[in-house]
């Protein structure tokens, strides 16, 4: 044996692999106007916008909710079914029963200005009892003002005239029985 070291070969390289160049993909013709619609479209309600805080025009929120609420009002009232015999008790509440039946919770109320046109809708809630009568309450939202009067109807059972002031007050009332 010879004291001489063993030539040792270096490990095979790798072959070197030159990257493939891949072609970019063509931008379709509408991406760019598209872009440039949207940024000028940002730009400009920004300025509107600055103008609006700056000069202080413009709509807000507390003048719009302001002219809302103040062109139109609440109806409220009752519709009285009288006499025992046509009510019944439901629960903590009461309801029309026999020819009245169609007098409860839910039944439709409709208001009309004078010309005849309907300008509000609403409901029957909350039947409570008053000594031999059943009373729900009448509400109708968002009746425009404006009228001289409104006819008021409760379910299928005829319109009931009342000044512009009462319906604003709160004063209908209507009854069967």
């Amino acid at each position: 044996m010879s004291d001489e070291p063993l030539p040792v070969s270096p490990p095979p390289l790798d072959p070197i692999v030159e990257p493939v160049p891949v072609a970019a993909r063509p931008r379709p013709g509408w991406v760019v106007p598209l872009a440039a619609g949207v940024a000028g479209l940002i730009v400009g309600a920004g300025g509107v916008g600055l103008a609006w805080g700056l000069t202080g025009s413009g709509p807000t929120l507390a003048s719009t909710a302001t002219s809302t609420a103040a062109a139109t009002f609440t109806l409220t009232g009752t519709m009285e079914v009288a006499g025992a015999a046509h009510w019944r008790r439901v629960s903590t509440q009461c309801e029309g029963t026999g020819g009245y039946d169609d007098i409860a919770e839910g039944t439709s109320v409709t208001v009309y200005s004078a010309s005849g046109t309907v300008v509000g809708t609403g409901r029957l809630t909350n039947g409570v009892v008053f000594g031999s009568a059943c009373s729900l309450s009448v509400m109708v939202e968002k009746v425009p003002v404006g009228a001289d009067f409104f006819q008021v109807e409760v379910s299928h059972r005829g319109k009931l005239t009342l000044s512009a002031a009462d319906a604003k007050a709160g004063k209908f009332a209507g009854s069967l029985g």
